[in-house]
């Protein structure tokens, strides 16, 4: 025989709570008071499940208190909970109905409970959005001073002066925090070692996504907005749009996403190929930020940083790997100076393609390579036209090269078209 788990239902405001115990059907109002909190949260069974909307700060107190007492505490969404409530039919709103209707939510549907309450990471939310507000203003008044007179311009400067020395202030105790905090100081080590990643981005994470690491890709991916959603019914296939999502983890990650495509090869080819698929840019830096974010994810989960790949390039006559003993066979591409390939008396080898001092030259010397165009040992030779470079490769070592159409997708890789 197993017993109910009871389930209380909380509406929060600024100045009350409004409580509804779905098993005897009480209904009653405190303050939103530490005080009051503590000395109903002791009135609770252990096994007690309580239900309250997502209301910012002034839901602060209670979810410390009930922390504090060992009572689990499910936390949804206002906009899910008035859904749930127009599907039951009730169209009313008012405080004591709205309690009722999570205490109903939590009897009908599967929520999923929060976990504890970590107050090193409360603190720096609590530091990251005063930041984000002291930011605002720097911003707001730097566009007021476009437009102010000459008081109103030293007046803007003082003002100016005061914020910077404020936002330094409040990093400062940021760093801080996570320097003392061995946890949040791992995970804050791994999501900066990622590409488009800074403190702002990092920190942001790490106060406002509490779940990085614990969830699935698409779960992760809604929690931050950045999931595309279907809209479609019977024939017509609609546009998919992001949708909710928390805004200002959105925000940090869009701004992440435009350095690392700009910076590290692996999502700024993810970019370029959208674009180059006729994408809006707007559009190709959300798919940038989505992905950027789910490498996150993977790597607070395997605790693992950021893997950043080194190129590999392959002589394209011997075969002979930078790496040492790679072939074609093994997926290494060959290498091209700039759009055309290279013809010399050596063959170019390189692990860093952006650097000179990173090349590297083959030992090998194919004189069957050169008939067609004369030994040359003492300078390359100038790039023939692409049709005619595929035909002499192929008359140079015929029993090592596949047809035309093979041989140009082996250049178009190499080369980066």
């Amino acid at each position: 025989m197993s017993i109910a788990q009871p389930i209380v239902g909380i509406d929060v405001s600024k100045a009350h709570l409004d409580v509804f115990e779905l098993d005897s059907g009480r209904q009653s109002r405190l303050a939103n008071t530490g005080e009051a909190v503590a000395a109903w949260t002791k009135t609770l069974a252990p096994q007690t499940l309580v239900v309250l909307e997502a209301t910012g700060i002034y839901d602060q107190v209670l979810r410390t208190a009930l922390a504090a007492a060992g009572i689990r505490a499910a936390r949804v969404n206002p906009a899910r909970a008035r859904d749930f409530a127009r599907a039951l039919g009730v169209l009313a709103k008012t405080d004591a109905i709205d309690a009722r209707m999570l205490a109903q939510m939590g009897r009908l549907l599967p929520l999923e409970t929060e976990r504890d309450a970590d107050a090193d990471r409360q603190r720096l939310q609590g530091l990251n959005r005063r930041r984000d507000q002291l930011v605002s203003w720097r911003a707001r008044e730097r566009t007021h001073r476009e437009s102010a007179d000459p008081f109103g311009q030293d007046s803007i400067a003082r003002m100016l002066v005061q914020l910077d020395n404020e936002i330094a202030l409040v990093e400062a105790q940021m760093a801080e925090l996570i320097a003392a905090s061995p946890a949040i100081a791992a995970q804050d080590t791994l999501l900066r070692s990622a590409p488009g990643v800074g403190p702002v981005a990092s920190r942001t994470l790490l106060a406002s996504m509490p779940e990085l690491g614990s969830r699935s890709d698409k779960a992760i991916a809604a929690l931050a907005g950045l999931a595309p959603f279907n809209h479609d019914s019977g024939a017509l296939r609609g546009t998919r749009h992001i949708a909710g999502g928390r805004r200002r983890v959105r925000m940090a990650l869009y701004m992440a996403a435009l350095n690392a495509a700009r910076s590290s090869s692996r999502f700024k080819a993810i970019y370029q190929k959208l674009r180059l698929a006729g994408k809006p840019p707007r559009l190709a830096l959300i798919a940038v930020a989505r992905r950027l974010l789910v490498t996150l994810n993977a790597m607070i989960r395997d605790q693992k940083p950021f893997a950043h790949k080194t190129r590999k390039y392959s002589c394209r006559l011997c075969g002979r790997g930078s790496a040492g003993g790679g072939s074609r066979q093994t997926g290494q591409h060959f290498r091209w100076m700039g759009r055309q390939p290279l013809w010399g008396r050596r063959h170019l080898l390189s692990t860093n393609p952006s650097a000179a001092s990173g090349r590297q030259r083959c030992s090998c010397r194919d004189q069957s390579f050169f008939t067609q165009r004369g030994p040359q040992r003492d300078r390359d030779i100038d790039s023939p036209p692409v049709e005619n470079s595929i035909q002499l490769l192929r008359a140079a070592r015929p029993g090592q090269h596949r047809a035309d159409g093979r041989m140009r997708q082996w250049k178009l890789q190499g080369s980066g078209w």
